[in-house]
Parts: structure tokens; sequence; C-alpha cells
């Protein structure tokens, strides 16, 4: 029999001083912790769902030597770690390989959604109502290339280095909230820090930066018209593109004009809505069915540096367009 959810259980039962009430306080923070730790979405909120179903099941046993948030954190840490031993691999395509040229442009066989890092709607784990400068900093911290990279972290380290780093603890709570010591944890935040030099990519610009917010626009308009010279205009020589669940990606202005009026011709006509992900910018890509009519295609995530593209991913699930809030077509 399948023991039910913490969702179904709020529903039945009163828990001990509004226990539900305080822990929901949390979810949207502990969300974006285990989404760090295990680079999929959907793990991400099975790991909260299962982090409240264990503090409901052990709140008596509360002793509040330390505090609710703190205490969540330790039960969701061991939740991560149960499920990080799993077989999978988050990764990207451009860590599967080197790029293709386009005339060599195979697709392939789709790979399975534990393969690569998943997206996550900004609001789902930052609370986009902070204070700017930190929610700025929070963006950092979920952009694509530093949560793929933190998989390359033993899991201690990852998870040290989000709560000292990125959460911003002391390190005798992280000790404490870990089962271990204050010279355990600097010395794993330490060998993180190390390790994520070597992987480091540049600082994408920033999202509410007006000229950021021109250039969306420039491309927004030449998507939708499918003025492929406008487009390349807007990239920089080094843009990467990436459509899992293929493994294949393209590198280079002209590589990527070549797909668009190639084997991605079918994305002209297409409509784009913006969203906020990964902390930065993105779009819900609906192509065009029928007269009149749109229907999720993939959700695309721009990068920005520089005043210039340089990522340009496509990720084919438009199953996950209800995720970010976007509705299931469009009509004229």
């Amino acid at each position: 029999m399948t023991p039910p959810s913490y969702d179904a259980l709020m529903s039945i039962t009163t828990l001990p001083s509004d226990a539900s009430g305080t822990f929901e306080i949390h979810r949207r923070e502990l969300t974006g912790y285990c989404y760090r730790m295990l680079g999929g979405r959907s793990e991400a909120e099975d790991a909260v769902q299962e982090t409240m179903l264990r503090a409901w099941r052990s709140i008596d046993g509360f002793e509040g030597r330390s505090s609710v948030r703190s205490w969540l954190y330790r039960i969701a840490h061991h939740v991560c770690i149960d499920m990080h031993r799993s077989p999978q691999r988050r990764a990207r395509p451009m860590e599967m390989g080197p790029s293709t040229a386009t005339a060599d442009a195979v697709l392939g066989e789709k790979l399975p959604e534990s393969a690569w890092l998943q997206p996550i709607a900004d609001h789902r784990v930052l609370a986009l109502d902070g204070d700017p400068a930190e929610v700025a900093a929070e963006r950092e911290s979920i952009r694509l290339a530093f949560v793929a990279a933190l998989q390359h972290l033993p899991a201690k380290q990852r998870s040290v280095l989000i709560l000292c780093e990125v959460l911003k603890l002391q390190a005798a709570e992280v000790a404490e909230l870990l089962d271990t010591t204050v010279a355990s944890v600097n010395s794993a935040l330490q060998r993180a820090r190390a390790t994520l030099s070597g992987l480091e990519s540049e600082h994408l610009d920033p999202v509410v930066d007006p000229e950021h917010e021109a250039l969306l626009a420039q491309y927004v308009e030449a998507f939708e018209r499918y003025d492929i010279d406008r487009l390349v205009a807007l990239l920089r020589d080094d843009v990467v593109l990436s459509m899992p669940p293929y493994d294949m990606w393209l590198e280079g202005p002209q590589d990527l004009a070549a797909w668009f009026l190639g084997q991605g011709i079918g994305c002209k006509g297409a409509r784009l809505l913006p969203v906020f992900v990964n902390g930065t910018a993105g779009f819900g890509n609906y192509r065009l069915t029928a007269p009149g009519r749109w229907e999720p295609f993939a959700i695309q995530i721009i990068e920005v540096a520089g005043g210039r593209i340089v990522g340009h991913h496509n990720y084919l699930y438009p199953e996950w367009f209800a995720e970010f809030g976007l509705p299931d077509h469009l009509e004229d």
C-alpha cells in the first residue's frame, strides 16, 4: 500500500503548534536547496514533499534545540543523499562531446529526462519580491552553468557549498546540521571552491538591465518574424545552441543560422511568451500548428553576456509548459 503524501496528510490532520504552516513558509527555499543538490525540478519537488512528510512524522521529537529551518534542512539533506544513490547523471549537451557542424547534425535518439539538468521557474525557488540585490545574487545561484557545475561535486561538498555560500549559514550551524565538525565543513567548502574554480563560466547580464530588456525585445521580434539575419546580429561569436533531450549541440552564429533555415525551419511562424527561468530570461516557444493556432514546443533559455546572446537552450518538453505558468495553446 502506498503511504499517503504530505499534502494528503495536511488535508486530514491538524499538526501540533501549526507545524504545517511553519513548514510551508520554508517550501520555496527548500525547493531551491533540493534543486541545486539534485539538478532536476521534478526530483527537487519530490524531495521537498518527502522532507515535509518526514518532518510531520517526527514533529513530536523536535526539541527546539535548533531552528525549524535548520531542522528541515537537516532532513532535506538526508533526503537528497538518499535520492542521489540512484543511478542518474545530470548534465548539459556541452558536457557530452564536441559541437556538431550543422551539415552533419543528426538529432538521434532522445535521452531520458534523468540525463539532463532540468530548468526551473524562478518563482519556485526565489522570493522575487525581496531585496533587489539579494534577488540578483540568488539568480546567479540557479544559473544553468552553476547548477551543472554543482553536480560535479561530491554530495557533502555540494551541500556545504550551498548552505554556506548560497544560503549564508554559518559554518557552526552547517556542522550541527550535517552532524560533523566545523573543521570538516571548512575543509569541504575549500575543496568545493577549488573544484568550481575550474568549472565556472562568465557572469550573465542582469535580467533587470534596460539594455538587456532591449536586446530581448529585438530577439523576440527577429525570432517571430524569422528574420535570421537580424537574429544572427544579436549572437556572440561563441554562441551555443542546445536541444535536450538530444545530446547534439551547435556553436557559432553561422551554424545556428544554417540550423534555423534547415532542420529547424519548423520554428518559422512561432510565437514566444516570456518566463523567468534559472535566473535569466526564457520563453515558451509555441509552434504554428494550424491557421491561427500555436501549440507548445520548447522552453527556451536565452543567456546574455556583454550585450550579446551566448546561450540559446531549447528544452523540447511541451508537457512542461504548465510548470512555468504557460497556457496550453495560443490563438490568433
